[in-house]
């Protein structure tokens, strides 16, 4: 897999938050006049046009696609399409305009929640490539918690480099076919999770999956999606 592939995250709910927040730190005249994107300049205007238009369908399909009671197969097919024309303008504007780009720092790339560079004179940690194991314990009413540990190791380890764990969930009436309808997110780097849920959804099931995310922003694989029921 490549890198490029690495850093921009798989789940629909997670990139979009990410691109949402690369958009915003553009979006300060500030910030792009000082990283060589001013309107006036060819990068801002590719900016401006390009990827900005891309955004902009991008962003009004996600607000249709999120409300799950009007999300008809339309709605998903216009989400998906705009998603996919987002995706390698967002991996070019981070690869060819950001990265390398002498003007923004480590500072900025995170302000925008992109991977900072590795600095020649640190170790790179390599990409995770072991599963997450995880365990539910039902702490009460309506809360779940979602321990965590390295694959075969003690309760509480993680891999060498890594920086914690990215779990993705639903409530759903039946097991999703795929990770990708798991559309909530999460990172923490201490186990356990611990989500709450209203009287409403106490008796369903959540479904879960949870995988390892190095130091750098690279993630690792999805385990197997686990079940619970909420108490």
């Amino acid at each position: 897999m490549s890198t490029d592939k690495d850093w921009l995250p798989g789940n629909h709910e997670i990139l979009y938050k990410q691109v949402t927040q690369t958009q915003i730190y553009l979006g300060v005249p500030a910030n792009r006049t000082r990283m060589g994107l001013a309107a006036d300049t060819p990068l801002g205007q590719w900016f401006d046009t390009v990827f900005a238009n891309a955004f902009i369908r991008y962003d009004s399909a996600h607000a249709l696609w999120a409300d799950e009671a009007h999300r008809t197969p339309l709605v998903t097919t216009e989400f998906m399409e705009a998603e996919k024309a987002l995706k390698p303008l967002y991996r070019q504007l981070y690869t060819g305009f950001l990265k390398d780009n002498p003007l923004v720092t480590d500072v900025d790339l995170q302000g925008m929640g992109l991977p900072k560079r590795s600095g020649g004179s640190h170790q790179h940690h390599p990409v995770p490539t072991t599963f997450v194991e995880a365990f539910v314990i039902l702490v009460g009413v309506g809360i779940i918690e979602v321990h965590f540990h390295e694959q075969g190791a003690e309760k509480k380890s993680k891999p060498f480099g890594v920086q914690g764990a990215e779990m993705i969930w639903a409530v759903l009436h039946e097991p999703p076919a795929s990770h990708e309808e798991l559309t909530h997110s999460s990172f923490d780097t201490h186990t356990p999770f611990r989500l709450t849920f209203p009287d409403e959804q106490r008796g369903k099931t959540l479904y879960f999956a949870l995988r390892w995310e190095n130091t750098t922003g690279e993630k690792g694989p999805w385990n197997a999606i686990q079940s619970a029921v909420i108490p």
